[in-house]
């Protein structure tokens, strides 16, 4: 499982320019699934998002985590963060999970989310066409990898 975090001032998601999902301040989470994700992959990313102290303090530093400032969260899935480059131009999709199995996985990892939030997740809608919005504050860019943990 891959996910790429941003901090964000505000984030929305559309489908047929329909706003399906939005937050204020707080993180939007891009995540991608593979074949082999499972329980524990969702529950330690899971842990490290809602744990990640990248909101500022009072002094400016990076010392906050979501709770100390009931941000929201918006997750979205997306395949291509499984994207492979070694070859060619094309890039290769071939460790994401198949649709079937993504939409079971993106399912799980929302709701072991939900488990430790407090607040309502925002969702994309799976497989749809959809237009990310966004306002990344800093720009605060994260990406974890749930099989490589550094």
């Amino acid at each position: 499982m891959k996910v790429v975090i941003q901090r964000v001032s505000e984030a929305s998601v559309k489908v047929n320019q329909q706003v399906v999902g939005e937050i204020g301040t707080g993180l939007l989470v891009l995540a991608g699934f593979e074949e082999s994700d499972a329980q524990v992959d969702f529950e330690w990313v899971s842990n490290k998002i809602i744990n990640l102290r990248i909101f500022n303090d009072e002094a400016g530093i990076m010392n906050l985590g979501c709770a100390d400032i009931n941000a929201g969260m918006l997750v979205v899935s997306q395949f291509t963060l499984h994207a492979s480059t070694r070859k060619g131009n094309r890039p290769s999709y071939i460790k994401a999970a198949k649709p079937d199995v993504a939409k079971k996985r993106y399912e799980q990892f929302i709701s072991v989310l939900q488990a430790q939030f407090s607040r309502k997740i925002a969702t994309g809608i799976f497989g749809a066409d959809m237009k990310v919005g966004l306002v990344n504050d800093g720009p605060v860019t994260i990406i974890i990898d749930s099989k490589n943990r550094e």
